[in-house]
């Protein structure tokens, strides 16, 4: 840089003191202005507000749960976290009868259909309930 003489209207880069071009600061002045001057935001409010602006996007209703809603939800879980334990008991009791690795890999499989239909079947219950219009 030694030398080199810049107009007083330059733009210079800080960090390392060369000219800057336009084109770093175009749209700049657009971010700034959407900034609110609340401070710094936690990179969870940050991650909230993209999640916010992509459902805006997608046109996805942000419409609050009604206390017979929650309580649906509540009911859903707990009806299918009992349906999984119930199964993992009977699983359980299933075991020590076992004489081959072949019916354990296959009880163990079993199993494993089993808890991810529950968790399918209850994911899906939810979806309907939190679907339902407010009555």
């Amino acid at each position: 840089m030694v030398g080199s003489i810049l107009p007083a209207t330059a733009m210079v880069e800080p960090s390392i003191g060369r000219p800057m071009g336009k084109d770093k600061w175009a749209g700049m002045s657009a971010k700034l202005s959407t900034m609110s001057g609340d401070g710094p935001k936690s990179a969870y409010e940050l991650a909230m507000e993209r999640l916010r602006q992509k459902d805006k996007e997608a046109s996805v209703d942000d419409r609050p749960l009604t206390d017979e809603q929650k309580a649906a939800i509540a009911d859903a879980r707990q009806f299918y976290t009992a349906k999984v334990a119930e199964r993992e008991i009977l699983h359980q009791a299933a075991l020590p009868g076992v004489r081959t690795h072949e019916e354990l890999d296959r009880l163990n499989e079993e199993l494993r259909r089993d808890r991810e239909r529950l968790a399918t079947d209850r994911d899906r219950k939810i979806a309907e309930i939190r679907g339902k219009k407010p009555s």
